[in-house]
């Protein structure tokens, strides 16, 4: 499987900008909630694969962070 991890990020990657640009489509206050919720599923899952990453960890909750404040605040 480690052969596969960089293919596996590009992929990722590639999915992630295509979800961005697709939520950035809709009228401003979904657009926003939708690309929060995004940041957050994206910060709860990498500090649930940290482990005992510590840095994983705080990226992740840091993600989770800007998910909440650009679905409340930052519009």
């Amino acid at each position: 499987m480690d052969r596969f991890r960089p293919l596996l990020g590009m992929l990722g990657l590639a999915v992630g900008f295509v979800l961005y640009a697709a939520a950035g489509r809709f009228a401003e206050p979904v657009a926003s909630a939708l690309i929060g919720l995004m940041f957050v599923l994206l910060g709860a899952l990498a500090f649930w694969y940290a482990g005992s990453e510590r840095w994983i960890q705080v990226l992740g909750a840091v993600l989770a962070l800007y998910g909440l404040l650009r679905m409340t605040v930052l519009r």
